[in-house]
């Protein structure tokens, strides 16, 4: 691995533990609309945008719905749980890890699916614009993961070569797109987060005091 200048991080299970409050607020749209999602099809849609989740929702189940209208329902509902979780906590290490690559003059930048809106709602509650170059969001993007195109565009706005940037996930679909996109990507693996392999990942860390020993 070539020197490193730019970390290119998720966010829903690699900054902040989301993961239960964004599958609560999905769920909640899907039974408003009486469908039985079943833990695999859920699972195929981890790392990938809410719209690209349910534009493959009305194809698979044949709604008459317009994705766009339910990415609004499953987003009020995710805010409310947000705003009303006073538990909601940072992924373990990471704060420390983002002060420490930061110090160390490594470009920082946000790779994330969710809507815009809601990573600026994560960023300004913890605090967390100082350390960050840019900030991507997967829902402004015409494609999602596993396809490369966001972590192409978070490399540029970092300013730096590919092969001297990294990508930090814990989702399989996010580990495809960083494959993809032709830069070594970390799988973090969550301790909340059981229904992902982190296959393809070119390494694996549980803990992300493990980074230090790249840097």
């Amino acid at each position: 691995m070539k020197e490193i200048k730019c970390v290119l991080f998720d966010m829903d299970g690699v900054i902040i533990n989301s993961e239960q409050l964004h599958r609560k607020a999905y769920f909640g749209t899907f039974e408003s609309l009486n469908l039985d999602v079943s833990d695999e099809l859920y699972t195929s849609f981890t790392g990938s945008s809410t719209i690209n989740t349910f534009e493959r929702i009305v194809a698979h189940f044949e709604l008459d719905e317009e994705p766009a209208d339910l990415v609004k329902d499953k987003r009020r509902r995710y805010v409310a749980f947000f705003e009303n979780d006073p538990t909601l906590s940072l992924v373990d290490g990471v704060e420390d890890i983002i002060k420490y690559l930061y110090h160390k003059g490594i470009t920082l930048v946000l790779a994330s699916s969710s809507a815009m809106v809601n990573i600026d709602r994560v960023f300004n509650r913890f605090d967390l614009n100082q350390y960050f170059t840019a900030k991507v969001s997967g829902a402004e993007l015409v494609k999602s993961k596993p396809h490369p195109e966001i972590f192409e565009k978070a490399a540029k706005l970092g300013n730096t070569s590919k092969e001297h940037c990294i990508v930090i996930e814990d989702s399989d679909n996010g580990i495809a797109a960083a494959n993809a996109a032709g830069i070594f990507v970390f799988g973090y693996a969550n301790p909340l987060v059981e229904d992902q392999t982190l296959k393809g990942a070119d390494a694996v860390i549980r803990e992300f005091i493990e980074l230090k020993n790249y840097f």
